[in-house]
């Protein structure tokens, strides 16, 4: 039997732990959490990939069907399938997900949403004629994935997370073309989900893992206007993936599936967004890729595939901190949004359930 490195053998305690607890909460969520309401079938072929997703202000639900090569369009109002827009590269086994797309995904103005594509370009994508009208390359020699909008600057800020080192670009959405770029020297395994807060004007990012340590990870605070590095705020044990600005000066970070693969204890962190403190720590909730906030009832929403207990939509208030419980979900449920008119939650899930409506594939519904 192999002996545990010092100090590895109090986070596989912690882990049995909570993997006990959190178990019996995914099994029995809090009422106040909310419920599935509804299951929406996703037209042609299985499922078998997909990323991220997003709900714009006229209530359209995109999301970054691989499977398809396309982005996909639901209305968010009657759960209704309404069309996808080709054009991406899809996922390729051999090519890995290095190159797939599409990826991230986000709303621009009033009838735009911008993906990430797998040859390092960002598509923009028109609603009203449904079809990619510019295709903007950022440099890279893979994919653009997840993104944030800042609706100030006019700068949609995109991670190129697989190429080595990771890099941000700032594309302009008047111009269409990339007008800055920072390079993370020290983000050894990636960059995953930003956010712009428009409190500060910042943008943050997590950092899975600094200088090749795992159980160091940050929270990368950047100026958007100066496309500088402004500061790292430091977490430890969480591998971060998911990240949101919530209300009270907040910031949801959700320790990701690769954590709780390291052996890390799945949990997840409230960080104040000007100090980097952590405000609050949720051990009921981990494993997590996207994550959101729902501003219409207050609450975060997290995607935590990578969960111990087996994969569930985490449900936090997000006005008191406070865990409100755990809704299953289904295979790879990676992804999830909201709509901030209803507050309902879309999360696609992956085909392979042996029977039901899932089989191929669906995006489940949930309200609180």
């Amino acid at each position: 039997m192999r002996k545990l490195p010092v100090g590895c053998s109090q986070y596989l305690l912690a882990a049995v732990i909570a993997l006990g607890v959190n178990a019996q909460a995914a099994d029995r969520p809090a009422p106040a959490a909310g419920a599935r309401i509804a299951t929406i079938r996703i037209p042609g072929q299985p499922l078998s990939s997909f990323d991220i997703g997003f709900v714009d202000q006229r209530g359209t639900y995109a999301f970054s069907d691989r499977a398809h090569k396309s982005l996909d369009l639901i209305d968010a109002a009657s759960d209704r399938f309404i069309g996808r827009v080709g054009g991406f590269t899809g996922f390729d086994r051999a090519a890995g997900f290095g190159r797939a797309g599409p990826n991230g995904v986000v709303a621009v103005g009033g009838h735009e949403f911008w993906a990430g594509n797998g040859d390092s370009t960002l598509k923009v994508v028109d609603l009203r004629s449904r079809s990619i009208i510019a295709s903007i390359p950022t440099g890279g020699r893979k994919r653009v994935d997840e993104m944030t909008y800042d609706g100030r600057d006019h700068l949609v800020i995109a991670v190129n997370n697989a190429d080595e080192p990771p890099f941000v670009s700032f594309v302009s959405t008047r111009s269409r073309r990339v007008v800055g770029k920072l390079v993370l020297a020290r983000a050894t395994d990636g960059a995953e989900q930003p956010a712009w807060d428009p409190a500060t004007g910042l943008v943050y990012l997590s950092i899975p893992v600094l200088d090749h340590v795992k159980a160091n990870g940050a929270v990368a605070v950047i100026d958007p206007r100066a496309h500088r590095l402004e500061k790292l705020f430091p977490v430890h044990a969480c591998m971060p993936a998911g990240l949101a600005v919530g209300p009270n000066g907040h910031l949801l970070v959700g320790c990701s599936d690769d954590a709780v693969a390291a052996g890390f204890a799945p949990k997840s962190l409230i960080l104040a967004a000007r100090t980097g403190k952590i405000v609050a720590t949720i051990h009921a909730v981990g494993g997590s890729d996207e994550v959101w906030y729902e501003p219409k009832t207050h609450r975060y929403y997290l995607a935590a595939s990578g969960f111990p207990g087996g994969p569930v939509l985490g449900v936090v208030d997000a006005l008191s901190d406070r865990w409100l419980g755990n809704l299953p979900t289904g295979p790879n449920a990676h992804s999830v949004a909201a709509d901030p008119r209803t507050g309902r939650v879309f999360v696609p899930i992956q085909g392979g359930a042996p029977s039901g409506a899932c089989r191929s594939g669906c995006v489940a519904v949930f309200a609180p």
